[in-house]
C-alpha cells in the first residue's frame, strides 16, 4: 500500500468521527461538532495525520477560543503538549498519542512466536487478567474494551499477556495490548499483539496503534507500524465535561 493510501484511510476514518463534515488540512480550523467522537463529551479533539489536521469542539464559543489561540500554529504542531500549555488555560488533557497505522507488506511478526491461545472476549480467565491491573494500565491499554477474539499468552498456567482489537469505522482495527507488570520487557507483549494484528489482516482490516508510552511504541514499530500522526483531547476551564470522570478512549 502506498503511502499516501495509508494516509488517506488514517485520515477518513477520523474524519468521519468528527460528527460534522471536516477535511484534514493544513489550517487550523475548529467544527462546531456536540457530538465529535475525536474527543470524550464536551471536550476540544485535535488530530493530527501527515502534517495536516482536523479539530472539533462542543460549541461555537469554544471553537473560536481554539482557533484564536491556534491560529499562527502549524497544523502538524497542534497536539503538542508544551504549545498547547502555552497558547491556551487547559483544565485537563488526554495525550496526547501518536497514531501509527500498519501496511500489510510492512507487517513483520517475531522470528520465534510465543504460543498463543486465542479466547472470546468474554472467557473468564481472561476477564480475570484484565481486572485484576492497575485502573491506570487498563485505561491506557483499551483491552476491556476489545470486540475481536483475545489472543493470549500463559505462563504457569496463568495469563500474563494478551492483545486484541476494537472494530472502528472504515474497517479499522483499534489494537489493544496488555502485559502483567512482573513479565514485561520480555517481548510477550509483541507475540501477543503479533497474533491480534494477523487477525485484523485477515479479516482486511486497517490495523491502528495509538500509544503514549515509549514501550508500547516501540512495538508497534517493531510490528512494521508507521507513525502518522498524533491525537490530543484537551478541557477548557469552567467546562462541565472536566468535572465528570471521563475515558481516555475516543
Amino acid at each position: 500500500m502506498p503511502l499516501i493510501t495509508l494516509v488517506e484511510r488514517a485520515r477518513a476514518v477520523w474524519e468521519s468521527l468528527a460528527g460534522v463534515p471536516v477535511v484534514f488540512a493544513p489550517a487550523m480550523r475548529v467544527a462546531v461538532s456536540p457530538r465529535s467522537r475525536l474527543c470524550p463529551p464536551g471536550w476540544v479533539g485535535l488530530v493530527v495525520i501527515a502534517d495536516a489536521a482536523i479539530a472539533t469542539a462542543p460549541d461555537p464559543r469554544t471553537a473560536h477560543i481554539i482557533e484564536h489561540a491556534l491560529s499562527a500554529v502549524p497544523a502538524a504542531s497542534v497536539t503538542d503538549a508544551n504549545l498547547l500549555h502555552r497558547n491556551l488555560a487547559i483544565s485537563d488533557m488526554l495525550g496526547p498519542a501518536t497514531l501509527a497505522y500498519l501496511d500489510p507488506a510492512d507487517f513483520r511478526p517475531p522470528d520465534a512466536p510465543a504460543v498463543i491461545e486465542q479466547l472470546d472476549a468474554r472467557d473468564t480467565t481472561f476477564w480475570q487478567f484484565w481486572s485484576q491491573v492497575d485502573a491506570a494500565d487498563l485505561s491506557e491499554s483499551g483491552i476491556d474494551q476489545i470486540t475481536s477474539p483475545a489472543f493470549t499468552v500463559r505462563e504457569h498456567g496463568q495469563i500474563t499477556a494478551a492483545a486484541g482489537y476494537r472494530d472502528w469505522p472504515g474497517e479499522v482495527a483499534h489494537l489493544s495490548v496488555l502485559t502483567a507488570l512482573p513479565v514485561r520487557g520480555r517481548g510477550l507483549a509483541r507475540a501477543a499483539a503479533s497474533a491480534a494484528v494477523s487477525h485484523a489482516l485477515r479479516e482486511n482490516k486497517l490495523p491502528q496503534w495509538r500509544a503514549r508510552p515509549e514501550a508500547s511504541r516501540h512495538i508497534a514499530q517493531v510490528l512494521g507500524f508507521r507513525e502518522l500522526g498524533s491525537q490530543v483531547s484537551i478541557c477548557l476551564p469552567k467546562s462541565p465535561a472536566c468535572e465528570v470522570g471521563t475515558s481516555e478512549r475516543a
